[in-house]
């Protein structure tokens, strides 16, 4: 199919008074403060786009990334293979002089499967991870020594995302091009944890957007995703996802895990 008929969370115009709760691994599902407006969209199979998906343009890509780690959930193996295997796969593609691994994220499709693997849920309200403001706190509480130096230069936060449990079933993400985004429709707001309060920002339903995803995403795949760049030269700086239900969904297809491994990426 083309495309596939779904229904994404935008928040309410006067989304400003929202906040984001955010879930502990294992725990209950996030809930959300503020008022949302649900929109019927299309999203478009980005595996048949006319043109290129780019990170600086649209602000996410596919990219091939078969990896030698055998068991994602183990915490070693990320540490001593996994990490140097996404370094090193985004060195490549952006051409950054550094990369440096500083979150990983675990979500599983249903309740019971997340409670028993201790992951996430996925996020199904229309979100980008950070503002200004919050990735350049992310930096500066990461890394500390080096803060004021790395913001005076060019960098960005970069998300890789792949499944971890062979080809993904239910609930896909869905991408945004961000050349169909208004600045207005971006909306900053608090984002809530058991250990820190940041931000992040929902979006405004605007009916230029459009979007697109990649079906069946195999364990040999990952996307990357933008999630803020320093940059002020007309690139994409914030790309806003999603999660879905995907009506092509069998009713017996194997529920969705997948691990997102945030990056800061300088140049």
């Amino acid at each position: 199919m083309p495309a596939v008929t779904a229904t994404v969370q935008y928040i309410h115009e006067g989304g400003d008074q929202a906040a984001y709760h955010a879930s502990e691994a294992g725990g209950a599902a996030a809930t959300h403060g503020g008022r949302f407006d649900s929109r019927v969209i299309q999203i478009k199979d980005a595996r048949r786009a006319e043109a290129v998906l780019d990170l600086d343009r649209e602000g996410f890509q596919l990219v091939p990334q078969a990896s030698a780690v055998t068991d994602f959930y183990d915490d070693e193996q990320l540490a001593s293979i996994y990490n140097a295997e996404v370094k090193a796969l985004i060195r490549q593609i952006t051409g950054a002089q550094r990369v440096e691994v500083f979150d990983h994220i675990r979500r599983a499709a249903t309740d019971q499967l997340r409670r028993t693997v201790k992951s996430r849920e996925p996020s199904s309200v229309i979100h980008n991870d950070y503002t200004e403001w919050s990735a350049e706190q992310r930096l500066r509480t990461l890394l500390p020594d080096e803060a004021d130096r790395l913001l005076a230069g060019h960098f960005a936060i970069i998300n890789l995302w792949r499944s971890i449990a062979g080809v993904v079933e239910t609930m896909p993400l869905a991408f945004c091009d961000s050349t169909t985004v208004k600045a207005d429709d971006l909306v900053s707001v608090k984002r809530v944890a058991k250990d820190r309060v940041g931000e992040l920002q929902l979006a405004r339903f605007n009916a230029a957007h459009q979007w697109y995803y990649f079906p069946g995403m195999r364990s040999e795949e990952a996307v990357l995703i933008k999630t803020y760049d320093s940059a002020r030269d007309g690139r994409n700086r914030f790309t806003i996802h999603t999660a879905f239900a995907d009506p092509n969904s069998a009713v017996d297809a194997v529920p969705r895990q997948s691990l997102e491994t945030r990056c800061f990426v300088f140049y």
